[in-house]
């Protein structure tokens, strides 16, 4: 049944309103984030599903919706519900202001994500958020990206062009790692800057509170990459800024899609707290954490202080602690006190019994079996 002019207009009108949407078998509830007419001339609706992560947000066509209600006063497309989905570990957003992004100049009802999938080297990934690609790479459905240089394109012919030209065969900058068939390349954003600003694009399709800065240059990028005959292929990686005056070591924190669950991350993070050892320095990841990053990194934390309070003879302080593993006091009190260890006396103590110990190792090791 054709639906009215009176309807038609309705629905040209109305972002903001509930709606309820096919999707396969079922019918579910989405608010209206943004309209655009295709090619045909028929309406498309940017929806929101309630109670979804933003990631799953996407254009509908017009023979999907079902209905439409009022208009939701309450509705802030800026704070999703809170994703558990256990792949990306990140901080979510900054601490401190910093000058205005392309990000930040962009106008709420713009933060739509029209591209859908990328091609990175062998892997075509589907996106999951909104990135502020600029001009029309922003607004089309694919992008082509170069792995190696990180260069996107809008045409699958100058991409494949370009993969013959292209004189990258790893990120820019040291070679700080070589573990196998992993490298991990130390990149200032100072020194190659397009390349560090196509990271953050890159990064902030699979991020949904990551801010891009444009203006970068107080940030060191670890590149983790997985090495064959072709060259490095970048995995994931973790910004830092250089001498934070928080002792943050970690800025953000990225597994790509086609790479997670392979124990990446964690790879990450445990070189962040190398680079803090060798600095001779205490470091933290910069909060607010997301809800999975808490846990990753209290995951981390738990393993790498039972590993050595297992060896330990007598009582150790967290200053000690500290010292030895890179980690924060705070951060190391606040996991000795979630696993019952922490006892106050003189300073702070780690309170250990054999049987206490023999059951966190126990547990240690089922997660890791897990993992």
């Amino acid at each position: 049944m054709k639906k009215s002019r009176r309807e038609a207009d309705l629905l040209g009108s109305c972002v903001g309103r509930r709606v309820k949407v096919v999707k396969g078998t079922d019918v579910l509830s989405g608010r209206v984030v943004q309209t655009r007419r295709e090619d045909n001339r028929s309406l498309c609706y940017y929806v929101h599903y309630v109670g979804s992560d933003k990631r799953m947000d996407e254009w509908v066509s017009e023979d999907r919706i079902r209905t439409i209600s009022e208009v939701v006063d309450d509705y802030d497309a800026t704070t999703p519900p809170t994703s558990d989905d256990e792949a990306v570990v990140e901080s979510a957003g900054v601490v401190r202001k910093r000058r205005v992004t392309v990000e930040e100049r962009e106008t709420e009802p713009s933060r739509v994500k029209h591209i859908n999938t990328v091609q990175l080297g062998i892997y075509e990934i589907d996106t999951w958020y909104y990135s502020p690609y600029p001009g029309e790479y922003g607004r089309l459905p694919k992008l082509f990206i170069c792995e190696f240089c990180l260069k996107y394109m809008k045409l699958e012919k100058s991409y494949r062009y370009h993969l013959g030209e292209c004189t990258y065969r790893h990120p820019p900058g040291r070679l700080l790692q070589q573990t196998g068939s992993l490298s991990i390349y130390e990149t200032d954003a100072a020194v190659n800057l397009l390349y560090c600003q196509n990271l953050c694009l890159l990064a902030k399709l699979f991020i949904d509170h990551k801010t891009v800065f444009f203006d970068i240059e107080r940030f060191l990028f670890y590149i983790l990459c997985e090495v064959d005959k072709q060259g490095s292929h970048v995995v994931g990686y973790f910004s830092k800024e250089k001498g934070s005056p928080d002792g943050n070591n970690v800025a953000c924190i990225l597994t790509l899609p086609p790479f997670q669950r392979r124990g990446y991350g964690k790879h990450l993070i445990a070189f962040s707290y190398e680079l803090s050892k060798q600095e001779g320095v205490a470091g933290s990841p910069e909060k607010p954490l997301s809800d999975l990053g808490w846990l990753c990194y209290r995951s981390y934390w738990t393993r790498v202080l039972l590993d050595i309070l297992k060896d330990a003879r007598g009582c150790i302080s967290v200053h000690e602690l500290s010292k030895m593993t890179g980690i924060t006091s705070t951060d190391i009190i606040g996991t000795l006190e979630s696993l019952d260890l922490l006892k106050y006396w003189c300073g702070d103590v780690v309170n250990m019994t054999p049987d206490l110990l023999h059951r966190l190792l126990l547990d240690i090791m089922q997660l890791r079996r897990k993992t």
